[in-house]
């Protein structure tokens, strides 16, 4: 067996959680309120800041910045196949709705549904980075994940690299509901959220249909003018 040594700082991890220790996930986390819209430090307890609360923003959980150290290793997960951080980032993410909770900035959803991948990409891939936080997240939360209701109709070009307007042309119908889905508020699951252009896609499928949605994610990146 190889030691099991963070990632980050190269340490020994000398509890059960692999990947990230505590010392460099607790520096690289959020360390107050942020606004679910934009990202924004915030220095009271609230879902959205002033401006958010006016443009009827998706609820984005988030542990942590993807420009704050943790983003690079969420990146991993999908293109290095670096699965050792995504328990220790899942329960990170835990904590964080367990606390909005608490501060009743957000309900637990009654499921959980990943972004999915096309049929090609997951066929190249071989797995869905998105797929396995839901299914941990679900297994933690005891929340039921959905598998069979939301489906990628299109091999679209990779959305790394691309503007925020080509990310949304490039997503523009890519998404379909297969089947009616009897809930009335579900948790998106994403590895990361950037732009936003997947998810608020999607969430106008669950808008047509009156469905509730929040997203989770393990890192996101903050709106412009927001660090």
């Amino acid at each position: 067996m190889l030691p099991n040594r963070c990632l980050m700082c190269h340490q020994h991890i000398c509890s059960d959680n692999r990947g990230i220790c505590a010392v460099c996930l607790q520096a690289s986390i959020y360390q107050g309120d942020i606004c679910l819209g934009c990202g924004r430090s915030l220095q009271l307890a609230m879902a959205f800041c002033g401006k958010c609360m006016l443009s009827n923003k998706l609820k984005v959980v988030a542990p942590c910045s993807y420009h704050q150290g943790l983003g690079h290793w969420v990146g991993q997960i999908k293109y290095q196949t670096q699965f050792a951080v995504i328990d220790v980032l899942v329960d990170a993410l835990i904590v964080r709705i367990n606390d909005l909770v608490s501060k009743e900035c957000l309900v637990l959803p009654q499921a959980l549904i990943a972004v999915p991948l096309h049929k090609q990409r997951l066929q190249q891939r071989g797995f869905n980075q998105a797929w396995l936080i839901a299914k941990a997240l679900s297994s933690k939360l005891n929340i039921p994940l959905l598998d069979d209701c939301l489906y990628r109709t299109r091999a679209t070009e990779p959305q790394a690299g691309l503007s925020g307007k080509r990310r949304r042309k490039n997503l523009h119908n890519a998404f379909e509901l297969s089947t009616e889905i009897n809930v009335q508020r579900v948790a998106l699951v994403d590895d990361v959220v950037t732009t936003g252009a997947t998810v608020n896609e999607i969430a106008k499928l669950f808008a047509s249909a009156h469905i509730q949605v929040q997203v989770w994610c393990l890192a996101r990146a903050e709106a412009p003018g927001c660090g």
